[in-house]
C-alpha cells in the first residue's frame, strides 16, 4: 500500500481511499449485515493483551468459531443490522482500532471489489 499523507492506494485495485472520511462515516464497514469477521491466532493473542484478558476469557467473550476459523462475535443494533462486538455505536469507532485484524486494516482494498469499485463505493464513504 502506498500512502499520499490523506490518500491510500494499491497496486491492481483503480480507486483509492482517503481516512480522513472515516471520521464522518459512522462505521460502515463495522457494521450492516451478518457476516464473519476473521481472524487469526497471533491477532487473538494481542486483542486479548490489548484488553488485559486471557486467551482462554477474550476467546470465551468475543469468538465464534466456524468450522476451523475464528471470527469475532456481533451484536445485532436492529433487525438487519450488525456490528462487530468492539465497535462504538455512540463514538462510532472501533475500540481495538490499534490491533484490529487483518480484514479490518485491508479494508477497503478487499479483492472482492478489485473490479468492483461501484460496490466498495457503496460500502465505504472514503472512496476516491
Amino acid at each position: 500500500m502506498q500512502s499520499n499523507e490523506d490518500v491510500i492506494s494499491q497496486e491492481g485495485y483503480e480507486y483509492k481511499f482517503t481516512p480522513s472520511a472515516c471520521v464522518a462515516c459512522g462505521g460502515h464497514c463495522c457494521t450492516g449485515e451478518s457476516g464473519y469477521i476473521w481472524i487469526k491466532y497471533e491477532e487473538i493473542k494481542q486483542m486479548a493483551r490489548f484488553v488485559n484478558l486471557s486467551i482462554e476469557d477474550f476467546a470465551t467473550m468475543y469468538l465464534r468459531k466456524v468450522k476451523h476459523r475464528y471470527s469475532l462475535k456481533e451484536k445485532q443494533l436492529a433487525p438487519d443490522n450488525f456490528a462487530c462486538v468492539f465497535f462504538d455505536e455512540t463514538i462510532q469507532q472501533c475500540t481495538v482500532y490499534a490491533v484490529r485484524p487483518r480484514q479490518c486494516r485491508t479494508f477497503p482494498f478487499w479483492e472482492q471489489f478489485k473490479n468492483n469499485e461501484e460496490e466498495v463505493r457503496k460500502e465505504c464513504p472514503g472512496i476516491v
